[in-house]
């Protein structure tokens, strides 16, 4: 990777961090996936179909962009119907501001969530 696709964290003792934009969108899907009323993340076409090759993308539904000001992100959803989106979307937020600062020290400039899709619940039929 060029040194122009890393976060560069600082000095530290023993060496230099520098943290891949891919490490941030990780975390951020996992900590979006924990919220209740979240469904499932969405990615691109491409990121479906590699999905359907059997390799787990754990990024999917998140886009990094490394500014000058800090880092934004980009989350894209599907809701559980039935759950207040504002709500879910403001959890979603919370969570991984929270994450990311525990695990990386970095706080998030602006955390944007894309809401695409409404799940519903599959109907179970009861058979009488």
């Amino acid at each position: 990777m060029s040194e122009y696709n890393m976060l560069n964290m600082g000095e530290q003792t023993l060496g230099k961090v520098e943290i891949a934009p891919e490490v941030i969108e990780i975390i951020a899907a996992i900590a979006a996936s924990e919220v209740e009323g979240v469904a499932s993340m969405k990615g691109n076409f491409a990121a479906g179909m590699v999905e359907r090759l059997g390799i787990k993308n754990y990024g999917k539904g998140v886009r990094v962009e490394l500014q000058e000001e800090g880092v934004a992100l980009d989350v894209y959803i599907s809701v559980k119907f039935g759950e207040s989106i504002p709500t879910v979307a403001q959890n979603i937020q919370d969570n991984i501001r929270q994450t990311l600062v525990t695990m990386t020290g970095l706080e998030a400039k602006e955390v944007n969530i894309h809401v695409v899709g409404v799940t519903f619940e599959k109907a179970i039929v009861e058979e009488a």
